[in-house]
C-alpha cells in the first residue's frame, strides 16, 4: 500500500501539504480532486519520484511498476503503434533479448528469449496495442503514422494509450478525460474499471469519477481528506460535514432557487414535462450537496438575453462541410427561444461542424440557413482561447467590450470568475489553459447572448467552476446548443437531445443513459441513421372532445392535482423546518451526533418523498393541458 506520514510539500515558500497524512490500499481507484493549485500534480511527481517531500515519509512498496501519462513527447517520428508498444519496457526488452540471441545463434540463448517474450506478451502485443488506439479513437489507417502527424489532442490520446499499455501496479492518470469525446469516455471507464492494480485518478469530471473511482483523496487546506465511494459519495459526505454553516445554508437555498424557476416556469407546458421532472431529480440531489461548493470562488448568472423572433434560426435541407467534403447533409431544423440542446454523436460525426454553422463560422455548401431578427449569439470553443491578446489582461478584455462601463463594475463582473485583485491586470499570457477558459466564458457572459453555442465548454475547468457554470447555465433564458462530453453538465443543463450520426441531425429520443447504451450496441448499418425532423414541428394533434366529455375525464385529473399540491405544500413546510434545525451550530456539539444523524436521515427521506409528489404533479399537469388542448381543437372546429 501507499502510506503519506505528517508529509510536507512545498512550491517555492508557499507550503501546498502540511503535515498530511494518507492512505491508498493495493487494488483501489481513488480520485485526487482539489482547487487549481492545491498541489495535485505536484503530489504525482512525489510519487514518481521526480521530486522529494519537504518533510514526513513516503513509503511506496518497492516492487510495484508505475505507469502514468506523460505531459510532453518526444519521439515524435517514432509510428503511433510503436509509440504506444514502448510503454511496456519489458516487452521492449524481451524484443531486444531475442534480437540479441537470434545474433548468437546460440540455440539455449534463443529458446530462454522467446520464451521470455512469451511471458512479456510478445505475440499479441501489437494487437493489443493496436485495441487501444481504436478504443481511444484512431482509425487503423492511423496506427502507422508518426506522432508528429498528429495534433495536440491526440497526441494526449497517444500519451494515455502507452501509459494503458504499460503492464502496472499503479497507474497514475492525469485529466485523461479533457481532449476526448464521449463515446471515449466511456471506453476509457470501461477499461478502467477492468483495471486489477492500483489508480490514481485527478479529473474534474464528476460522472467519470463516479463511475471509476471507490474512493477520494481531497486536497482541502494543505490536508489530505479521504472519503468512501465517488465523487457523489464525496460531495454527500462533505455538504454533511459542513452542513452546520450558516453561509452554506443560504448559498444552498440560492442554487435551488435556480432550478426551481425553471420547473415554475415549464410546470404547464407538456412538452416540458420530462425536463421539469429532469430539474426536479437535480433539485433533490442538489438540495442534499449544495454545502460542499458553500467555498466556492465562482459565483456568476447570465444577463437577461434579448427578446429574439421565434425561430432563432432555421436550417432548410442544408449540407455542410468543407471543399467538396460533405459532413451533414439534408439537415432541416430550427432553434426556437428557451431551447436547450445537447448534441450527441461520434467523434468527427460533425458536431462541432454544426456548431461553427449556428454560429456563422460555416457557410452551408447547399440549403438555407435563416437567422431570425435579433439573433445575438455567444459562442465558445477551443480556438478561442488561443485568440486572447497574450499581453492583454482580463479586465483590459472586458474594458474593448464595454468602453463606457467604469472600471469597478468591470472588476466586480470578473471577480465572480475568480479573477480578484493582481489576476484581473495580469498578463493572458501567464494563464494556464482553465483560466483561460474561465475569461473567455465571462467575455461571453457579458455580451448576454440570446443563443448560446458551447462547444466542450467544460475543457480545463476545475470541478468548481464546473459547478458554477452549471448553475448559471440552468438560471439562463436564452437557448442553448451544447457540446459535452461531461454528462453531468449536459443532463443538469439541457432538455432534448439530438444525434448526429451517419451526415444526419436527428432528435434522439432518450436520456444520456440510453446513449451509453447506443454506444455499446450501436448497428453498423445504414438504418442507424437518425430520421431528420423539425423538432419544433407539433406533435399529433389529440383526438377532440366534447365538453361533456373533457369533464367527466379532466375532474379525477383536478382532484389529483389538488391533492398533490396540498401535500407538497405540507412537504415543504417540514423541510424547511428541517433545514432550520440543520442550521442550528449548537446541533454540532459532540454529544449530538445521533440527533445530527437523525435530521439529515429525515432530510434524505422528505427530499425524495417530495421529488416523487412533484414528479407525480408535472405528470397529472401534463395529462390535464392534453386534455385541454384537444378541448380548444373542438372548439375551434
Amino acid at each position: 500500500m501507499i502510506q503519506l506520514s505528517e508529509i510536507t510539500l512545498r512550491h517555492g515558500p508557499e507550503a501546498l501539504l502540511e503535515r498530511a497524512s494518507a492512505t491508498i490500499f493495493p487494488g483501489h481507484k481513488v480520485g485526487l480532486i482539489g482547487a487549481n493549485g492545491s498541489g495535485k500534480t505536484s503530489l504525482f511527481r512525489l510519487l514518481l519520484g521526480e521530486i522529494s517531500q519537504d518533510a514526513g515519509e513516503v513509503n511506496l512498496p518497492a516492487d510495484w511498476r508505475l505507469a502514468h501519462m506523460a505531459q510532453e513527447i518526444v519521439d515524435l517520428d517514432r509510428p503511433a503503434i510503436d509509440f504506444v508498444m514502448d510503454g511496456d519496457q519489458h516487452l521492449r526488452e524481451a524484443e531486444r533479448a531475442v534480437a540479441r540471441a537470434d545474433a548468437s545463434n546460440d540455440g539455449h540463448a534463443i529458446a530462454e528469449a522467446h520464451a521470455r517474450l512469451a511471458d512479456a506478451g510478445g505475440y499479441d502485443a501489437r494487437a493489443r496495442a493496436g485495441s487501444l488506439l481504436n478504443g481511444l479513437g484512431f482509425g487503423a489507417d492511423q496506427h502507422g503514422r508518426p506522432v508528429a502527424a498528429f495534433s495536440g489532442g491526440w497526441r494526449i490520446r497517444l500519451s494515455l494509450a502507452r501509459a494503458l499499455m504499460a503492464p502496472s501496479d499503479l497507474l497514475l492518470l492525469d485529466e485523461p478525460t479533457n481532449h476526448l469525446d464521449m463515446e471515449t469516455v466511456v471506453w476509457l471507464e470501461d477499461w478502467l474499471q477492468r483495471y486489477p492494480g492500483t489508480l490514481l485518478l485527478i479529473s474534474h469530471d464528476r460522472d467519470f469519477l463516479d463511475q471509476v473511482v471507490d474512493a477520494v483523496l481531497h486536497i482541502e487546506q494543505r490536508q489530505l481528506n479521504s472519503y468512501s465511494g465517488g465523487y457523489s459519495n464525496f460531495e454527500r459526505q462533505r455538504a454533511e460535514r459542513l452542513a452546520g454553516q450558516q453561509a452554506a445554508w443560504e448559498k444552498q437555498q440560492r442554487e435551488i432557487a435556480h432550478i426551481r424557476r425553471f420547473v415554475d416556469r415549464f410546470r404547464a407546458k407538456a412538452s416540458k414535462a420530462r425536463a421539469a421532472q429532469s430539474r426536479l431529480k437535480t433539485l433533490e440531489r442538489m438540495e442534499r450537496l449544495a454545502p460542499a461548493h458553500a467555498d466556492s470562488p465562482f459565483d456568476f448568472a447570465f444577463r437577461e438575453p434579448p427578446r429574439a423572433s421565434n425561430p432563432l434560426l432555421h436550417l432548410d435541407q442544408v449540407a455542410l462541410g468543407y471543399g467538396n467534403h460533405r459532413v451533414l447533409d439534408g439537415v432541416s431544423l430550427s432553434l426556437a427561444p428557451g431551447d436547450r440542446i445537447g448534441l450527441l454523436g461520434l467523434n468527427g460525426a460533425g458536431k462541432s461542424t454544426l456548431v461553427r454553422a449556428l454560429a456563422g463560422e460555416l457557410a452551408p455548401l447547399a440549403g438555407t440557413l435563416t437567422a431570425g431578427a435579433k439573433l445575438q449569439v455567444g459562442y465558445f470553443a477551443q480556438h478561442q482561447l488561443e485568440q486572447l491578446d497574450a499581453e492583454a489582461s482580463p479586465l483590459t478584455h472586458l474594458a474593448r467590450l464595454a468602453p463606457k462601463t467604469a472600471e469597478q463594475p468591470l472588476r466586480d463582473f470578473l471577480g465572480g470568475f475568480d479573477f480578484r485583485g493582481d489576476m484581473a491586470t495580469a498578463a493572458v499570457g501567464q494563464f494556464s489553459g482553465g483560466e483561460k477558459a474561465r475569461l473567455v466564458l465571462a467575455m461571453l457572459v457579458w455580451q448576454a447572448p440570446n443563443l448560446l453555442l458551447l462547444d466542450e465548454p467544460s475543457n480545463h475547468l476545475d470541478l468548481e467552476m464546473r459547478h458554477a457554470l452549471t448553475l448559471a447555465l440552468q438560471g439562463f433564458e436564452g437557448a442553448v446548443v451544447t457540446v459535452s462530453h461531461d454528462r453531468h453538465l449536459l443532463a443538469s443543463t439541457v432538455d432534448t437531445f439530438w444525434l448526429i450520426d451517419n451526415g444526419g441531425v436527428g432528435r434522439f429520443d432518450g436520456d444520456l443513459d440510453d446513449y451509453r447504451r447506443w454506444l455499446r450496441n450501436r448497428p453498423d448499418s445504414d438504418s442507424s441513421r437518425p430520421v431528420v425532423k423539425d423538432h419544433t414541428a407539433a406533435e399529433a394533434a389529440p383526438r377532440t372532445l366534447s365538453a361533456a366529455e373533457w369533464r367527466v375525464r379532466s375532474k379525477p385529473l383536478r382532484n389529483r392535482i389538488e391533492r398533490l399540491v396540498r401535500a407538497i405544500e405540507t412537504g415543504s413546510s417540514a423541510l424547511l423546518e428541517l433545514e432550520r434545525r440543520l442550521a442550528d451550530p449548537d446541533l454540532y456539539a459532540s454529544d449530538r451526533q445521533a440527533e445530527v444523524q437523525h435530521l439529515l436521515e429525515q432530510q434524505r427521506r422528505l427530499t425524495a418523498e417530495q421529488a416523487a409528489l412533484e414528479a407525480d404533479w408535472l405528470d397529472t399537469e401534463a395529462e390535464l393541458e392534453a386534455l385541454e388542448a384537444a378541448r380548444e381543437i373542438r372548439s375551434r372546429d
